[in-house]
């Protein structure tokens, strides 16, 4: 009797430290589940499962209030299906443009707008795998006399405040710069014989020049001498890991042909 007594106690202190042993192996596989998610396997940007996403709604046909008086264009549905494929809910913020760098990781999670790669943007965010080409376009007057990069030079040139145009045309000998919050605004004192010309990129000069038909036409930036650019969108600085979830999310998208029928609505319907 007393060995089948010494054999169950024996018995029940195996099974009992065979259980224990089990739950210190599962509690160290589940810690090292946590210890792989606070490496980086997910971003602080979407930890809380909000893309908080700023940009600046004056740039058709990539950014523009819609009928419902809220942010649309092609880069507020590309983030949108960016944010589905990611599994998280997007917030977009309209700000001003000169803004939005500034308020990544503060107030925005990334911006979306249009936004060229520059290195002197480089210097305070990354950026995501270019999306877009793009060329600066000169808006002019219907019967102006401009027609070279030397012909800008000496001229009071619109541009839309800390965009590329602005950049280029800073740097044109003898021109006096207006800069404005709206593109639109540039284009009204082009019109109103206050500036001699507009440098705004592609698209939305094509835009303007359809909306004002017979007042402005839009002259390829080539003739300038103007280069290509990239679009991008811009991120916080050294999250490498958001930079790869939202370059695989837009090489998906257009794998399977969300992005060309993104292009199609937005872009080439203009």
């Amino acid at each position: 009797m007393k060995k089948l007594v010494a054999f169950l106690l024996a018995t029940v202190m195996v099974m009992s430290m065979l259980t224990a042993c089990g739950s210190s192996e599962a509690a160290t596989e589940t810690a090292a589940e946590v210890s792989e998610s606070a490496d980086g396997a997910t971003s602080a940007a979407l930890a809380d499962g909000v893309l908080t996403v700023g940009t600046n709604a004056e740039f058709p046909p990539f950014e523009y209030v819609g009928d419902d008086g809220q942010p649309d264009g092609f880069d507020m549905a590309l983030v949108k299906a960016i944010g589905e494929k990611l599994g998280v809910e997007v917030k977009i913020e309209n700000m001003e443009f000169a803004s939005l760098v500034t308020s990544i990781g503060s107030k925005i999670d990334i911006a979306a707008a249009g936004m060229t790669v520059t290195e002197e943007r480089k210097q305070t965010v990354d950026f995501s795998n270019p999306y877009y080409e793009a060329v600066q376009y000169v808006v002019l007057p219907k019967d102006s006399a401009i027609a070279s990069a030397a012909d800008l030079e000496g001229k009071t040139i619109g541009v839309q405040l800390g965009t590329t145009g602005d950049f280029i045309a800073t740097d044109i000998p003898g021109s006096t710069v207006s800069s404005y919050n709206k593109a639109v605004d540039a284009v009204n004192d082009l019109i109103n014989g206050k500036v001699d010309c507009v440098i705004i990129d592609k698209n939305p000069a094509l835009v303007f020049e359809s909306k004002f038909e017979g007042q402005v036409v839009a002259v390829d930036g080539a003739q300038f001498d103007f280069e290509i650019e990239n679009y991008a969108i811009a991120l916080p600085k050294g999250d490498a890991v958001l930079a790869e979830q939202i370059n695989k999310a837009v090489e998906e998208l257009k794998a399977d042909g969300t992005f060309d029928e993104l292009v199609k609505t937005y872009i080439e319907a203009e």
